[in-house]
């Protein structure tokens, strides 16, 4: 068999085709798995996430007396939950209806807010786990005496660094489909599709997979080099290693349960097209359990708040301030906790990272 009988039965095979068209091909990548599952599961994502963040929002903007590198990189983490939230609602309805009537030019912007968000969310949430990790291992490395105006630079070269690949996506139009059958896919291929929309699609996995690998290793690092840092200088004291690797332990947990499922499907997805293009049923399996995977992307958007809660102790205090009387029953056994507690704080490194942090926070 040639070269080209076999490309041309890979695009048969592997490439769904709406409706069936032309009488055979694999079975179309509709929205049957996730017409069914991800309605309620984004609703979730939606009713949380906006919650959650409107929350943060407020606290950030209205409360925080102070301001100091990690609020920052915080407060942009909430600008791109509410960047994906913004874009569920449409996603959700053309899962209920089963088509997309929101034309083009939503359909590119819907897209875009959503990876842009996986992207950023990643990114920003990696700076975060990296600013702790100086301040714990490095106190006295130049970059904990970061401005205020130098975390807005940083923040803005995230920004600039985690958009510029995503902007392609409003270059081109991903609908699928005719009439009643229209659809609103970026990540599956179709056989109408033209070579620029392939190699969109290829940069997109590439980065699904990149931008989940390499932060997840540097998370890792992170929590392994402030874990032993700890051990070597709190003598074997278990409580106090736990409470100071907290805010890595969340990140890490978040990371894992929100962006791992998307990379292992991609990644099979991958695998498939490269080493079985005639398995159509592992094909249609693996992009199904891609884009049902993205509900789990955007229960990142609900989950947030609870790393700016352990990231931040200026948002923690800020937040029990603004809760009314009854339920701020923790706040006073806290302060006890903290005043018996006396000078045997977590560790004399971070002693001194809390003093530099007031000192900024003042000036």
């Amino acid at each position: 068999m040639t070269s080209d009988t076999n490309f041309t039965m890979s695009l048969n095979l592997t490439t769904p085709v709406p409706g069936g068209a032309g009488g055979g091909g694999c079975p179309p990548v509709g929205i049957q798995l996730e017409g069914l599952i991800m309605p309620p599961v984004l609703t979730i994502d939606v009713i949380l996430g906006l919650l959650g963040n409107a929350v943060a929002f407020w606290i950030f903007c209205f409360k925080l007396k102070a301001w100091n590198p990690n609020n920052l990189f915080l407060f942009n983490l909430v600008i791109a939950d509410f960047m994906a939230l913004v874009s569920l609602p449409l996603r959700i309805d053309a899962l209920i209806r089963g088509h997309w009537v929101f034309g083009d030019g939503i359909c590119r912007i819907n897209l875009f807010l959503m990876f842009s968000n996986r992207s950023a969310s990643i990114a920003l949430m990696t700076v975060v786990a990296i600013y702790r990790y100086f301040k714990v291992v490095h106190p006295h490395h130049r970059f904990n005496r970061m401005t205020k105006w130098q975390a807005v630079f940083v923040s803005a070269f995230v920004w600039l660094l985690v958009i510029s690949p995503r902007l392609p996506m409003l270059a081109y139009s991903h609908i699928k489909g005719s009439g009643d059958r229209t659809q609103c896919f970026f990540f599956t291929s179709y056989k109408e599709a033209s070579r620029a929309i392939i190699i969109l699609v290829a940069m997109h996995r590439i980065l699904t997979v990149l931008e989940f690998i390499l932060p997840m290793a540097m998370l890792l690092f992170c929590s392994i080099r402030i874990a032993t840092f700890l051990k070597d200088r709190q003598m074997g004291k278990p409580g106090k290693v736990r409470k100071a690797m907290r805010v890595c332990i969340v990140i890490v947990v978040v990371f894992m349960v929100c962006f791992m499922p998307t990379t292992m499907t991609t990644i099979g997805v991958w695998v498939i097209r490269t080493y079985r293009p005639w398995d159509c049923s592992a094909f249609y399996t693996f992009t199904q359990l891609t884009i049902v995977s993205l509900g789990l992307n955007f229960l990142n958007s609900a989950l947030d708040p609870i790393v700016y809660i352990f990231s931040s102790s200026m948002f923690r205090k800020a937040l029990l301030a603004a809760l009314p009387g009854p339920l701020r029953c923790g706040q006073n056994k806290d302060k006890n906790t903290t005043s018996s507690s006396g000078t045997q704080s977590t560790n004399q490194q971070e002693l001194k990272s809390m003093r530099s942090d007031r000192q900024s926070e003042a000036s």
